[in-house]
């Protein structure tokens, strides 16, 4: 059987137990975790978490599916997204979607065939003052433009992987 959590997220696992209160506040450490390897949280690794945790699968689950941090699908080596609140829809992030749909050829939500990128569009990234804001690889990008967005898919697709 194939396992998600291996030796060295145990370690981190054990780290973190001496300084967390119970074993469900593991869980978002956990998921971190599993994503950092995989690039997504499957079912299949929420069960591998709740039964390394020693918790009902539920618990883990609801966690997942709360936080939009976590992938519940899979996603391309690209993951852009683009804040469309009301701060960042007032500052342009409409245009700066359409102008990456367009050169993507995807809408939000959706993977290029190749696999190298997914658009989303997310509710608020907590960076208001500086929008549009977008995100690459946990990575803040502000002030967006239709220019910078152009920009950053051509270096993204020239740099291959992460």
């Amino acid at each position: 059987m194939n396992t998600v959590i291996d030796e060295k997220i145990k370690q981190k696992m054990d780290e973190l137990r001496k300084l967390l209160p119970t074993e469900r506040s593991l869980v978002i450490p956990l998921l971190h975790e599993v994503q950092n390897k995989e690039g997504w949280v499957s079912v299949p690794s929420m069960k591998e978490i709740a039964n390394y945790l020693q918790i009902p699968v539920g618990q883990v689950q609801e966690v997942a599916t709360f936080y939009t941090m976590f992938n519940l699908e899979k996603k391309g080596t690209h993951h852009i997204e683009i804040c469309t609140n009301i701060a960042c829809y007032l500052n342009g992030a409409e245009k700066v979607m359409r102008c990456a749909e367009r050169r993507l050829g995807i809408k939000p939500g959706e993977t290029t065939r190749d696999g190298k990128f997914t658009l989303s569009e997310v509710e608020c990234l907590a960076a208001c003052g500086t929008g549009p804001v977008g995100t690459v690889h946990h990575e803040y990008i502000e002030n967006l433009t239709e220019e910078k967005i152009l920009s950053l898919i051509d270096k993204l697709e020239n740099e291959g992987g992460h």
